[in-house]
């Protein structure tokens, strides 16, 4: 007796998204096009004026950006007109990009012009076009080279964090009593701002004459413990301020990678008789990699913005010792109210963390394809 066949259920017809008529795209067009157009022209018009090569212009940029928002309102509205369906769909990107256009994009755009200007907020002539000659004025600057040449030390103390933080995550990691209470407690620091680190450590601990931590020194056969009068002293107190408060991020970064490890190959590495190091050696660091280059690279990117702790407790001193680029920049604003060269040094160093950021990425990918 033979089976009954059953009939294949006929696919469901796709509807297609019509395309919105020829009239509504060529409004849209000319929506976008005309909104875009003004806002080119009101940019042109205000940097002529700004610039002092028209009389014609705004006393300040504000009217540039109600330009701008009224372009965005167009974009969005002609996206629906040219595209229909598919332009609504883009609403829920075009925002976001116009966003970043605003606060991203346009202020370093800016930027890069008043780079290349003489300003200094406290002189009588204002804001004049200087072309390169703050450029060249970075390229001889000592200080900005000193403040470069230790952000190489502070990124290469991030090793040390990361070396500190994998045995705390360890050890956290492990059967241990009052497990949670250490979690907590070693994520205070984190808890903290840079700022208030610096005074209650730098300004109080740290303090030559009155500090606990200075008159500890002193019982243990230290004169005079300067902590911030030596180079190499300072920038080490520096770093180890920096550490306390950002060994926690990488902690819990490792400890949570070592949570997700599978426990049954550390079970299987034991009754093959490893001892501990070798468990560690052999199977949980290379399974932590992935874990570990996220981690370390955060860092790194984090570490090229340390400004905070030198502003408020060494101002960049001894002579420079501890200075970052950051920081530099800072006082150039602050102290000597430069404004178009400390721009230009902001510009350079974005420029060299792109490029370090860009190289050292691709290295981890390639390490990446080859170690995992």
């Amino acid at each position: 007796m033979s089976e009954p066949t059953t009939l294949a259920a006929p696919p469901r017809p796709v509807a297609a998204s019509a395309a919105p008529p020829a009239g509504r795209r060529a409004a849209g067009r000319l929506l976008v096009a005309g909104a875009g157009a003004l806002l080119a022209l009101g940019v042109l018009v205000q940097t002529l004026y700004a610039a002092g090569l028209s009389t014609v212009g705004f006393e300040t940029w504000q009217p540039i950006v109600w330009l701008y928002l009224v372009f965005a309102a167009a974009l969005c509205a002609g996206q629906v007109m040219i595209r229909g369906e598919e332009g609504e769909k883009a609403l829920f990107v075009l925002p976001a990009v116009l966003f970043t256009v605003a606060v991203v994009i346009f202020p370093t755009v800016f930027g890069l012009y008043i780079a290349f200007t003489d300003w200094n907020l406290s002189s009588t002539t204002g804001r004049r076009f200087n072309g390169v000659d703050n450029l060249v004025t970075l390229w001889h600057d000592a200080f900005f080279w000193n403040a470069l040449g230790n952000m190489v030390f502070y990124v290469a103390a991030v090793l040390v964090q990361y070396a500190i933080a994998f045995g705390l995550a360890l050890l956290l990691n492990a059967e241990i009593r009052a497990r949670k209470f250490f979690r907590v407690a070693f994520l205070l620091p984190f808890m903290l701002s840079p700022v208030a680190v610096s005074w209650m450590i730098g300004k109080s601990l740290m303090e030559v004459r009155f500090g606990p931590l200075a008159a500890l020194m002193k019982l243990l056969g230290w004169d005079s413990p300067a902590f911030f009068a030596t180079p190499w002293i300072a920038r080490l107190s520096i770093a180890a301020m920096d550490a306390w408060v950002w060994i926690p991020f990488v902690m819990i970064l490792l400890l949570a990678g070592l949570q997700a490890l599978p426990h049954e190959i550390k079970e299987a590495s034991k009754v093959d008789g490893a001892t501990a190091w070798q468990g560690f050696w052999e199977i949980t660091f290379p399974l932590m990699l992935p874990v570990s280059i996220t981690a370390i690279v955060l860092r790194i990117i984090f570490q090229l913005k340390l400004a905070d702790i030198v502003i408020n407790v060494t101002s960049g001193g001894p002579g420079g010792a501890t200075d970052t680029v950051s920081s530099f920049i800072f006082r150039e604003y602050r102290d000597r109210s430069n404004v178009g060269y400390g721009t230009m040094i902001a510009e350079v160093y974005l420029v060299v963390i792109i490029v370090f950021v860009t190289l050292l990425l691709k290295l981890v990918s390639r390490f990446m394809q080859k170690n995992v």
